[in-house]
């Protein structure tokens, strides 16, 4: 097992994240194979098609989602065709495995009546609402992931050509523009804000907490679900909501796919389209312009 985490990580770049879930699957598969008397050299395709269905079936526990299942199943294809490349397995018993079909569900959108609301929430001159309102204002300008967020570092953001630096999954790199009201933001967080946490240490990370240290993901939650619940807006949001509704808002907006693709960091073009079902007032607008007898 060592060896296939190590093979990701280092050969096909995946994140830590992605690293920890698929080594919890594989030890929970082991234990299954365990209570079998069985181990993954000598697993067939019923063991795996009974692990994945005691999932969906619960047995006892509360029944596994969709889309943990099919993660899980593509968690130990990988790992399968990773033994036959090794020589460890002559055969692949995930070769004929049915996962259960993934359903597609719309994520939670704001309007921008309810974005411009959570925006304005951390008021004031004081160094927390300074880097709140900076932090809130960068991840809709830019559709940045929570990782990404408390990732960024000062090197990250270039100023004068209104541009940032983003480390998504796999480290991969993107560079992202970023609008007016969010470099106003970052700023005044800088000037105001930032050094008054810090007191004087270096630290690289854009973003840090009360004791000057770099914001880690919890904080990032706590901070956005607090301004979210000021609003009226705590069961709707998530700080992925603001990634979902950048990438909403520029396609209603008028911005062609490809380009948002490129923005969001999507490796498949068709992660992307997930947002083109929630803006069917661009769609119009484009058909309707586009279309020879749309309007003869």
């Amino acid at each position: 097992m060592l060896d296939f985490l190590a093979y990701l990580e280092f050969e096909r770049g995946l994140s830590r994240n992605t690293l920890e879930a698929y080594r919890s699957d594989l030890l929970q598969f082991g234990r299954f194979l365990d209570a079998r008397g069985e181990s993954a050299a000598s697993a067939s395709s019923a063991d795996v098609a009974d692990f994945l269905a005691g999932l969906a079936q619960g047995n006892g526990k509360p029944p596994a989602s969709t889309a943990k299942i099919h993660r899980k199943a593509a968690c130990l294809r990988s790992f399968y065709r990773h033994l036959r490349r090794e020589g460890v397995r002559d055969s692949d018993p995930t070769a004929a495995l049915s996962a259960p079909r993934r359903g597609r569900k719309l994520p939670h959108v704001l309007t921008r009546d309810e974005v411009n609301r959570l925006l304005s929430q951390p008021h004031g001159s004081e160094p927390a609402a300074l880097r709140d309102r900076a932090l809130l204002e960068t991840m809709y300008a830019c559709g940045l992931r929570a990782s990404e967020t408390i990732g960024l570092e000062i090197g990250d953001l270039d100023l004068e050509e209104q541009v940032l630096r983003a480390r998504g999954k796999g480290s991969k790199e993107r560079v992202i523009p970023i609008g007016r009201m969010a470099l106003d933001a970052v700023r005044r967080y800088l000037e105001r804000g930032r050094p008054q946490l810090v007191r004087g240490r270096q630290v690289a990370k854009l973003f840090v907490n009360f004791r000057g240290e770099p914001l880690t993901r919890q904080g990032l939650y706590k901070i956005v679900r607090r301004h979210a619940a000021s609003v009226g807006l705590a069961d709707r949001m998530s700080p992925h909501t603001l990634r979902h509704t950048f990438a909403t808002h520029l396609l209603s907006g008028g911005c062609d796919l490809r380009s948002v693709q490129e923005m969001l960091g999507h490796a498949d073009v068709a992660t992307t389209q997930l947002y083109t079902h929630l803006s069917p007032d661009h769609l119009k607008d484009v058909y309707f312009k586009a279309h020879p007898r749309a309007s003869a």
